[in-house]
């Protein structure tokens, strides 16, 4: 945490991008979460505040997401309509994520989430208005979701970048960590939940329900003390934009990790948008096995979360590419199934190797990047990984429509791993594999 004086102008030095031996040396001076406890993280009060909220505020996102996809099934009857509601709500983020980080290394952070959580509250209250008066339409959905799409596009980075203002260095991957688990148990409770709640209530007190639970972390971003940054000067926000893109391009490790994440999420991770389908047409199971295969992917997620907090540190920087190696053969296996029983136990590996793969890299880039350039350089991980999941539905969908669905899942898992190959010789020619082990 920053000590200096909030009056004192800091001006930044010109940057030069650290070397590989740096950026390792780096992430090597993270304490071990597993030799001081996962849980040591709650030791700090702010993080404390924010998990509680944050939790209570996952569930609820994920039950107007389950009220949103059958509300706009029942006005349409349309597969494509829902397709284009998720693809309204994503791929904001593709575009905007690097303009949300350098906003996000301009401003205070704290209050800009809170900015977006406000935003996010209406467009969950504008809706359950629509709903419960008889007066939504379609188009009415996809403009509310492309809206909440980009205030999630500024939400995320900064989300992700915050962690290391309410946490110390040492507790970073622990944090990281628990976030993901926190996200996936909420992935697992909110679903189910929502299903009742529409069945019971209908989806306009869904909508209200969401709008509801995210007071919880609006309060909890209120009751924070955060200790003031030192000021420094600002450049032209279209020069720090640059500045962002070209630290990361130069820097190797994030580079590398950032192009693997993209390939893997555009190829692979896609995969989740084919769950109707494979549910249906591959494994001939109604609702309730869709419901089932999707409750096994947070499962495996969750225990990837809890996981990663345990990896030596010396394996840190090659876990992208050999879990993205497992993430491409996993999911290969996954599409040559077809007993529903089996994709659930196949869908653990699945979900728990793309855990590592996304949670790793964010932990690398996170600790790497200089202070000044955190936001923009978080902001390039969110677009490389969820940005590129609505283009990666795409592609998967043309592949599916062309070749069968399970045959796209097959060619997106083969991609991955050759990625993870490229990607893991790429590192070994350049540091030798003994790089990646601190040194004696």
């Amino acid at each position: 945490m920053q000590d200096d004086d909030p009056g004192e102008l800091v001006v930044t030095p010109p940057w030069e991008p650290p070397s590989e031996q740096e950026a390792r040396a780096e992430i090597e001076q993270i304490e071990h979460p597993g030799s001081t406890g996962l849980f040591r993280v709650f030791r700090h009060r702010n993080y404390r505040l924010f998990f509680a909220g944050q939790l209570v505020t996952f569930a609820g996102t994920f039950v107007q997401v389950v009220a949103q996809g059958w509300l706009v099934y029942a006005l349409t009857r349309s597969a494509w309509l829902l397709g284009v509601t998720s693809f309204a709500g994503l791929v904001p983020g593709f575009f905007l994520s690097p303009f949300a980080g350098t906003l996000s290394d301009r401003v205070d952070r704290r209050k800009l989430l809170m900015a977006t959580r406000g935003l996010a509250m209406l467009q969950a209250f504008t809706l359950a208005v629509l709903t419960l008066t008889h007066a939504v339409h379609v188009w009415h959905v996809i403009v509310l979701a492309l809206l909440l799409g980009i205030v999630n596009a500024f939400d995320v980075p900064t989300r992700q970048a915050f962690t290391l203002d309410m946490v110390e260095r040492e507790d970073l991957r622990s944090a990281i960590s628990l976030n993901s688990m926190m996200f996936n148990l909420a992935r697992i409770l909110g679903p189910t939940i929502g299903g009742f709640f529409v069945a019971m209530f209908g989806e306009g007190l869904c909508f209200a329900i969401n709008g509801i639970c995210i007071t919880a972390v609006l309060s909890s971003y209120f009751r924070m003390r955060i200790p003031p940054k030192p000021q420094r000067h600002k450049e032209h926000p279209w020069t720090e934009l640059k500045q962002g893109f070209a630290y990361a391009w130069n820097t190797r490790l994030i580079r590398v990790s950032l192009i693997l994440v993209t390939v893997t999420s555009c190829f692979g991770a896609a995969y989740l948008t084919l769950m109707p389908a494979i549910a249906r047409d591959v494994l001939h199971a109604g609702s309730q096995g869709l419901g089932m295969l999707m409750g096994s992917v947070g499962l495996g997620a969750l225990i990837g979360a809890y996981v990663l907090a345990q990896i030596p540190e010396r394996w840190l920087t090659l876990t992208p590419p050999i879990s993205a190696a497992a993430f491409g053969l996993s999911l290969i296996l996954f599409a040559q199934s077809h007993l529903l029983v089996l994709s659930m136990v196949l869908l653990l590996p699945v979900s728990f190797f793309l855990m590592l793969v996304g949670g790793a890299t964010n932990t690398i880039i996170q600790t790497v990047a200089e202070e000044h350039l955190r936001g923009r350089i978080v902001s390039l991980y969110t677009m490389s990984f969820m940005g590129m999941m609505p283009w990666g539905s795409l592609i998967l969908g043309w592949l599916g429509s062309h070749f069968g669905v399970a045959e796209a899942v097959l060619i997106g898992g083969g991609i991955c791993m050759l990625g993870a190959v490229v990607s893991f010789f790429d590192r070994a020619r350049h540091h030798g594999l003994e790089g990646a082990a601190p040194a004696e």
